[in-house]
């Protein structure tokens, strides 16, 4: 045994760092028993029905919500920075259109950095500045990847719109439905920050070395791409698709019990009773799916739900009825992370700038599982 003692993660080899404390902030709390989520002290409830996503951008960045003034000219500078240079077009229209979409994310939002006479800048007006910049331009960066993969030249941003009636437009060229501009907006809020999950926490990682802030959002992108975090929502619309009939949700889902799969969109390492994200996304999912001709969709996965839940005793989470909502506004399933990231942008910035803002290295230590004291044999003897 080593005679070094490190202070254990309560069953550090099974727990995946489940409840351990990494560190002190005030952008994010969740409050998993009681099925709460806090931005800065509002309640998710609260933020989601009467706010947009650019109040709760500023409320992030800036540590409190905008009175009418200072969201107006919030507002006003989103706008003015969602254009992309004419050589980093030309850059996207070089990627290969099979190349995963978040890797081309990934790899696009190092790119911004080329164009960022302060990139290496890591004092926070520097860095805030970046991060409203990276706010405004990431929604023109994704569409424009989409058109591209369409075939399509990409469409450039209006001033007039809101971030989520802007995306739409850009998207798909057309002024978009209030309703579906509305659950954009709402799907942004619920999604703009979630504590310490793993691509924060990656972020949070970079930043603590001083590193920039592209690098930080690089990094987090890379931690978002992983199956196990960002996607579910994906699954969760191609399962529905699949099924394609309500008669045979039932016989669906006792074939995937038989077989052992997952069913997508249940369970939070954090939320053991309710997401509390779920039901505002359900009510709004059965709204607009009744309004597209897809009722169909939003009653099966009621069905789904009142069957898993009980059954495995998992909750609905935030991704359950978000893809019926990303579907039916007009999103490609293949965007269906990219807009999470699009809205988990803001958070990321958050993190960032309250960790260079009092920081010290993250270097936590490993619980050694390994040999000790092995006596080396030369090579020859092997």
């Amino acid at each position: 045994m080593s005679e070094l003692t490190v202070k254990k993660p309560v069953d550090p080899a099974n727990s995946g760092l489940e409840d351990v404390i990494a560190g002190d902030s005030s952008v994010c709390f969740i409050d998993g028993p009681r099925s709460r989520l806090i931005y800065r002290g509002y309640s998710i409830d609260d933020l989601a029905h009467n706010t947009s996503f650019e109040e709760v951008a500023y409320l992030l960045i800036f540590k409190k919500l905008p009175n009418k003034s200072q969201l107006t000219e919030f507002s006003a500078t989103l706008a003015s920075q969602r254009g992309l240079e004419p050589k980093f077009v030309e850059r996207m229209t070089t990627i290969p259109k099979t190349a995963h979409s978040m890797a081309v994310l990934r790899t696009l939002v190092s790119a911004l950095s080329f164009f960022d006479l302060k990139a290496e800048a890591v004092d926070e007006a520097s860095c805030r500045d970046k991060a409203v910049k990276m706010i405004a331009q990431l929604p023109t960066v994704i569409a424009a990847w989409q058109r591209i993969c369409n075939g399509e030249k990409p469409i450039e941003p209006k001033k007039n719109l809101s971030h989520a009636a802007n995306f739409l437009y850009m998207l798909s060229g057309k002024d978009a439905d209030p309703l579906f501009a509305q659950g954009l907006d709402l799907y942004l809020v619920l999604l703009a920050d979630h504590e310490l999950n793993a691509s924060t926490f990656t972020a949070r990682v970079t930043a603590s070395t001083l590193s920039d802030f592209y690098s930080a959002i690089t990094s987090a992108i890379g931690a978002l791409k992983g199956p196990l975090h960002g996607g579910a929502n994906e699954q969760v619309i191609k399962m529905l698709l699949e099924i394609n009939d309500e008669s045979k949700v039932d016989s669906w889902i006792q074939t995937a019990f038989e077989q052992k799969k997952k069913i997508m969109g249940f369970g939070h390492r954090v939320y053991k009773v309710k997401d509390p994200r779920s039901p505002i996304l359900k009510e709004f999912s059965k709204k607009v799916c009744e309004k597209t001709g897809n009722g169909k969709l939003y009653r099966m996965s009621e069905r789904i739900e009142e069957i898993v839940a009980p059954a495995k005793k998992l909750p609905s989470n935030v991704d359950f009825y978000s893809a019926t909502v990303l579907y039916c506004i007009g999103i490609p399933p293949a965007l269906f992370t990219p807009m999470f990231l699009m809205s988990r942008i803001a958070g990321y910035s958050a993190h960032y700038l309250e960790q260079i803002s009092d920081n010290r290295l993250l270097r936590p230590r490993a619980n050694y599982t390994g040999d000790m004291d092995l006596a080396l044999v030369p090579i020859d003897k092997r």
